[in-house]
């Protein structure tokens, strides 16, 4: 069952990091459902895009109800994708998002430049993960000595 996960295209968000600085990641996000893809440019707009994605695919459905005081849409049909690989300046990752449980995702994400795999337990560590791909190897050491 993990195999026909992995394979399938609409369980898998291709994320394209193109810039990196200052930890500032901006980049762009591409789905069946985004064929065109959708830029972001910061942390904040790459989550909601793909809480988004997630909220209208309605796969992996929400563990806790989201809350709001609109009516929620009726996903869309998805749009033909395009053959055009789609990279990263940076880096780009493939993250398969398998859980929501306890406000958060869990799945995994595939540095796909150094063809590394982690899972993560929750968003923060997917976005740690992701960090520590685009940002030079001695910030963390920095940080852990400058406190």
């Amino acid at each position: 069952m993990q195999n026909r996960i992995r394979s399938d295209p609409y369980r898998t968000t291709l994320v394209c990091i193109d810039s990196a600085q200052e930890g500032l990641l901006t980049g762009r996000v591409y789905h069946p459902y985004l064929p065109s893809g959708a830029e972001f440019n910061n942390l904040m707009q790459f989550l909601l895009i793909m809480e988004d994605l997630l909220d209208k695919l309605q796969f992996p459905q929400s563990f806790t109800a989201h809350r709001s005081f609109r009516m929620q849409p009726e996903p869309a049909p998805p749009l033909p994708s395009e053959n055009e690989p789609h990279t990263g300046k940076i880096a780009t990752f493939s993250v398969r998002v398998i859980f929501r449980q306890n406000a958060s995702w869990q799945g995994s994400v595939t540095w796909l430049e150094e063809e590394k795999e982690e899972n993560f337990r929750s968003v923060l560590e997917l976005v740690l993960l992701m960090h520590s791909a685009t940002s030079p190897e001695d910030t963390h050491n920095q940080t852990q000595t400058s406190a």
